[in-house]
């Protein structure tokens, strides 16, 4: 075995004192500025120079080059193996290393299920945890543009497979490391694009850089422009479900969270402020995060690094990568490095260069890898003692179990159930039909939830409605109630209301999603569905993009179907076969296609009269049109809330919208799209004449939706005839009393609405409701936006209730203001509308239960008569 010490020394002495003399700031890449220079190198362990021609910090390193490396350090060390565990939305590799001693690789299976067994209370106690290795998952930059993660992760790799001599020899024995190079691959990619497109041959740290300022929608985010650290609960998106499958098939017991933030700042680790981490989270997760930070001080203070760790952030979200662990027996630690963004910038504390914000992330790794070693065994301890007090508050709990489900939306239902399966959580079928404080629950379409289980923690986490906190800031939402999400129907299970008789098959792996059927086979006059179903609208954009003629109703009816009469409700799809242009045989294959893959049950009728109500040529049947949607695009909307309707429209319902430059606004022909969305942000970059053509184009019969702020726009320009709720007392009139200034911050965060779930009263017979079956309505809301009712009393379908807090936090001043306010408004623009919603309905792509209002606006804006609008 050839080794570097000589040559690290001599590369150190030829460079005089430049490499140690520079200011951090200063720094240069190099594999002597970033490694230990008291340990020796394997020389057959190739360095990140030999494979990719640079060292980390010269360029930003592409997903492919990043890929590359952890393939060349796996096939050239006997302690590393790398692992694909999946794809993203791009194609690009998910990977991650195992890294621990060669001894260990060979028995690699058994220390993951010994490790697991940890987990089990009924197992635990029979493991000696001072025989045990540590597991660690390492994982960084799921921010795409806080690349110094996934940059530093090559040195970490490298450091890991080439360091020798007995106290590396002993922590691989002890440890089991699982490297995630890039928790976001897509934006990683984006911005190293961006960043190294823009550099120039003279670094440039003036901070108007263009290389410095990353064009919308920036590389923070993934494909669909989703901040995947947001994800960890919810696992919607394939990087997340891939990996959240990875850390419960090794329950690790750190999970190392590496991001950037701003320039002029430091470097910050956890445990950060006390007074908001979530009371679930046991007090010994703090402590011991608190033990691992001494040891991040510790390397920064020998490094002379500015930092800072109890003030700012806060552990209360359990959907952040640094947060989920710690309601899974982990300990999950965020790293936040002042940003370079580029190659270097200028910041309060000198030209900050990206060299050394890699070093301060490979540093951190170290320290944590140290903490592991010295703490091993008390954080093994830890995890099997979380388990099994979990399991006793389970068994104790008054709230025995929970019951969810609905029949007339089987998807939704799927889609929570599958929500839980991928975090471990047991589950069972309901064995029989239950009635719980008024609401019936039935075999075949619900799941129970015992809390008699070891993830009783994560489903309390997900199933409580908190509304009382011990601090009124939140870094993020307050609020995730998961059946109020889904707009589910769910009921605590206390007492004589639960019984293990309840328990029907236990769901092993992911649940089987819903299959309908088509009732009565081909039908020769027509077939009808309800628009219940939530893939309702994918089965008919199908019919229409295939030019089959589709109606809905606008009132209720009951039909003979060929298994007998049948009750329709509002929103009901007609697809009559006399006045098509489509053959017979492919309309009973779309609609084949709609029961087998969107779930609905299908019904053939034979005859257009009907026993009551309207009959099947009535003109209360509205003709729809195929949506064609332009989402408007680009600096002033918010990114994220773009990329949530591209989502949905492109992911779930295989809806091309066009995401639609709003520079392109003024020359562009609009008459090609009958639907154009504008999400939350500031729309004054439109220009007169930008906004005559959208004005024209609703007069002509458009139908506009806005959300949040995307309506004070609307409302300013004459195309949405709303009003805010103002204050009743004038500032003027305002008493004021003096506050102290270190207050101020409080008070001001106190009345900012975070994310919060609110009760709300929905119209069933409009067409924005079609498709619902309760009036009440749970919605999240994030802003301070009220919005007043319409006067006229057909043109508010939604609206708060006078008691709306279902969930979360807010401030009584702000309570008060939100009672019995709008949350959805209809104006009336010559042949259009104008559908305003003071609320985001597609929030992170979780927010199942609103989804349906959206598409309503969609697909039935066009039905909505000009007399029901404001």
């Amino acid at each position: 075995m050839k080794l570097r010490t000589l040559l690290v020394s001599l590369l150190v002495l030829l460079a005089g004192v430049g490499v140690q003399a520079q200011s951090p700031a200063d720094a240069e890449a190099s594999m002597e500025y970033y490694l230990p220079q008291d340990v020796e190198y394997d020389e057959s362990i190739p360095t990140p120079q030999e494979i990719l021609g640079m060292v980390p910090g010269e360029w930003h390193v592409r997903h492919d080059q990043l890929v590359q490396y952890m393939r060349a350090v796996a096939g050239a060390s006997d302690r590393v193996t790398l692992h694909k565990f999946g794809e993203t939305y791009e194609d690009r590799d998910l990977v991650y290393l195992t890294i621990t001693s060669p001894s260990n690789h060979n028995n690699i299976d058994q220390i993951r299920k010994e490790h697991v067994s940890l987990t089990n209370p009924a197992k635990s106690d029979e493991l000696n945890t001072a025989e045990m290795p540590i597991v660690l998952y390492m994982g960084y930059s799921i921010h795409g543009d806080e690349s110094s993660g996934s940059n530093a992760s090559m040195l970490v790799a490298y450091y890991m497979a080439a360091a020798q001599g007995k106290e590396i020899e002993e922590k691989l024995q002890n440890s089991v490391i699982l490297l995630d190079p890039s928790l976001n691959p897509d934006g990683l990619n984006r911005f190293a694009s961006w960043a190294n497109t823009h550099k120039s041959k003279n670094m440039v740290a003036d901070p108007n850089s263009m290389e410095l300022n990353q064009r919308w929608p920036s590389a923070r985010t993934n494909h669909y422009w989703f901040d995947l650290n947001r994800d960890w609960m919810l696992v919607q998106h394939p990087t997340s479900q891939g990996r959240i499958n990875n850390f419960h098939k090794w329950k690790p017991n750190i999970l190392t969270d590496h991001h950037e933030m701003g320039t002029n700042s430091t470097f910050f680790f956890q445990p950060g402020i006390q007074s908001r981490t979530h009371p679930i989270t046991p007090e010994k997760n703090q402590n011991l995060t608190k033990a691992i930070a001494d040891y991040h001080a510790e390397i920064f203070d020998k490094n002379k690094r500015l930092y800072y760790s109890q003030e700012s952030f806060d552990d209360f979200y359990y959907g952040k990568g640094s947060t989920y662990p710690d309601v899974n027996g982990s300990i999950g630690i965020l790293f936040e490095q002042a940003s370079s963004r580029g190659h270097a910038q200028e910041s309060e504390h000198g030209v900050l260069k990206f060299p050394f914000t890699i070093k301060n992330q490979f540093l951190t790794s170290l320290s944590t890898w140290d903490a592991s070693q010295n703490l091993r065994q008390e954080i093994l301890n830890y995890q099997r003692n979380f388990y099994k007090q979990a399991k006793r508050e389970g068994e104790d709990a008054d709230i025995e179990g929970y019951v969810f489900g609905i029949e007339e939306d089987q998807a939704r239902t799927y889609h929570l159930a599958e929500l839980l399966r991928r975090h471990k959580v047991d589950l069972y079928d309901l064995k029989m039909d239950i009635t719980v404080d008024g609401e019936t629950f039935k075999s075949g379409s619900s799941y129970v939830i015992p809390s008699d289980q070891k993830q009783y923690r994560f489903v309390k986490a997900l199933f409580e409605q908190r509304t009382t906190f011990t601090d009124s800031l939140f870094y993020d939402v307050s609020a995730w109630t998961m059946p109020y999400a889904f707009n589910l129907p769910f009921a605590e299970l206390e007492g004589r209301d639960y019984s293990d008789n309840l328990l029907g098959n236990k769901v092993d792996g992911l649940p089987e999603f819903p299959t309908g059927e088509v009732l009565g086979g081909e039908s020769d006059y027509a077939y009808v569905f309800e628009w219940d179903e939530y893939y309702a609208p994918r089965a008919v954009n199908r019919l229409l993009d295939a030019g089959v003629r589709v109606k809905v109703a606008s009132k209720p009816f009951t039909g003979v179907t060929a298994e007998g009469t049948q009750k329709f409700d509002y929103g009901t799809i007609l697809v009559p076969l006399g006045p098509q242009s489509v053959d017979q045989e492919k309309i009973h294959k779309l609609v084949k296609q709609a029961a087998d893959e969107d779930g609905l049950t299908v019904y053939s009728v034979g005859t257009g009269l009907t026993p009551s109500g309207i009959d099947l040529g009535s003109g209360s049947f509205e003709d729809l049109e195929k949506p064609s949607v332009a989402v408007l695009s680009g600096d002033g909307a918010s990114s994220y809330e773009v990329g949530e309707v591209w989502h949905l429209l492109d992911q779930r319902f295989d809806m091309p919208p066009t995401l639609f430059p709003m520079d392109r606004t003024e020359q562009a022909d609009l008459s090609r799209y009958n639907v154009i969305v504008m999400v939350n942000g500031n729309y004054d970059n439109l220009s007169d004449r930008a906004i005559e053509k959208i004005k024209r184009w609703t007069h002509n019969g458009g139908t506009l939706i806005t959300t949040k702020y995307a309506n004070n726009w609307a409302e300013r320009n004459g195309l949405a005839n709303i009003e805010y709720l103002k204050d009743e007392e004038s500032e003027e009139e305002k008493e004021v009393t003096p506050k102290p200034y270190a207050d101020m911050s409080k008070a001001r965060g106190a009345q900012y609405i975070g994310g919060t779930i609110f009760d709300t009263k929905l119209d069933l017979t409009h067409p924005l409701g079609y498709g619902y079956n309760d009036e009440d309505l749970t919605v999240f809301r994030n802003s301070t936006l009220f919005v007043k009712k319409a006067e006229n009393p057909y043109a508010t379908p939604l609206y708060y209730t006078e008691d709306p807090l279902a969930s979360g936090y807010i401030s009584d001043e702000n309570l008060e203001k939100l009672s019995g306010t709008a949350a959805v408004v209809v104006s009336d623009v010559g042949s259009g509308r104008v559908i305003s919603m003071t609320d985001n309905p597609n929030f992170r792509a979780f927010w199942f239960g609103t989804n349906k209002l959206f598409m309503n606006a969609i697909f039935f804006g066009q039905t909505i008569d000009g007399g029901a609008g404001n």
